[in-house]
């Protein structure tokens, strides 16, 4: 008998793309987040491609809990009664798309429903202010047989629950094993094992942190340069409030205050000027290990996909699918389905129609003057 797990995908939100609109007249938010990509390996289990293509759309219109929501400790599905009772704040899910091998989706929340639950208010506390949201996305699959090394199980007939948002959860990548209720076709409430896995998103935590890194200097260089201002103002209108000797002193005083008051602005802003500058070197320091080792990684990949693409190409071009110019041309994704063709038994029938080296022009051997009358003219 196959075995059915539940499975919660954790992953990082893009709150820096986050919008708002109204709809139906109430105000939204839209929060993009990303969750499976194709063929990714997390805790022995593999999730096939050809399976996440058959089932993420399962993810549309579903409900965006706060956090996976329990009824007496034990997970249940996002959709049950007692689950929407403990964790809605009026967010769902839409816009469920593949692109560049993620499924990806846009969380929707109602501001005025989020804002009638503690927990509502604080998902748009945080995304107003920036901090990282984490996503976990509840699916059910069953563990089929492995087809490699890297992993023990293959999953498969994937069927998406929800797509939660996390707030202060432990970020460790580590699972946590747990038991989940799922209520069966018969009505019945069976128990089913639950496995929590990471997405690792190295390069959305990245801008996450560089964003947080500039924002935090830009606010701390802007609040000692404002106070600087408010100081040199303070100092003006206190020297402002000393009695003067008369209206000629008075008119003096004035003039040199002034001009002290601009020499003070002047220089408090020649040194704000190279504020952009100072964040931009820190930052790029900081940073610049990570971003070396993510190139790297890169590249790696680069030199794996190119080095199977070339053994592609060399079958291709050997069962004499495609000559070896057309067969480069071919996408590594295209090259692997066409490749499929080499195999003994499944290559592709040779057009019986087709003549190689004859004309085809269909036009071939068309007398353009055979209808025309001499006498008559064009018929």
């Amino acid at each position: 008998m196959t075995k059915k797990i539940r499975v919660n995908v954790r992953s990082l939100a893009n709150v820096a793309a986050v919008r708002k609109e109204k709809r139906n007249g109430r105000d939204v938010v839209i929060v993009p987040s990303a969750t499976l990509p194709d063929d990714i390996v997390m805790n022995g289990i593999k999730y096939p491609a050809d399976e996440i293509a058959k089932s993420y759309m399962t993810l549309n219109r579903t409900p965006a809990p706060f956090g996976h929501p329990k009824v007496n400790g034990k997970f249940v599905s996002a959709r049950d009664p007692e689950g929407i009772n403990v964790s809605y704040v009026g967010a769902w899910n839409e816009n469920v798309r593949q692109e560049g091998g993620r499924v990806l989706l846009d969380k929707v929340i109602d501001v005025a429903v989020a804002n009638q639950s503690e927990n509502g208010k604080a998902v748009l506390e945080a995304i107003d202010k920036g901090d990282p949201v984490h996503t976990s996305t509840g699916l059910l699959c069953e563990l089929g047989a492995a087809n490699g090394d890297d992993h023990k199980h293959t999953a498969m007939n994937i069927m998406f629950d929800h797509d939660a948002i996390l707030l202060n959860e432990d970020g460790a990548a580590t699972p946590e094993q747990g038991v989940g209720m799922l209520v069966n076709a018969s009505g019945e409430t069976e128990e089913i094992e639950v496995i929590n896995s990471a997405l690792s998103e190295a390069d959305r935590d990245l801008d996450w942190a560089v964003d947080m890194a500039v924002r935090a200097a830009e606010k701390i260089q802007k609040a000692s340069f404002y106070e600087r201002i408010k100081t040199a103002i303070l100092d003006a209108m206190r020297s402002e409030r000393e009695p003067q000797a008369n209206e000629k002193e008075l008119e003096m005083a004035d003039e040199k205050k002034l001009e002290e008051l601009s020499a003070k602005v002047n220089t408090l802003s020649e040194g704000f000027d190279k504020i952009g500058e100072t964040i931009a070197n820190a930052v790029t320091a900081a940073v610049k290990p990570l971003v070396d080792a993510q190139a790297e990684m890169v590249a790696n990949q680069k030199a794996k996909d190119d080095a199977e693409k070339a053994e592609l190409v060399a079958k291709i071009v050997k069962a004499n699918i495609l000559d070896e110019e057309a067969a480069k041309e071919l996408t590594l994704n295209a090259a692997r389905a066409l490749a499929e063709k080499a195999k003994p038994g499944k290559a592709a029938a040779v057009n019986g129609a087709f003549k190689p080296g004859a004309d085809n022009d269909e036009w071939a051997g068309y007398d353009l003057n055979a209808n025309i009358n001499p006498e008559k003219g064009a018929a």
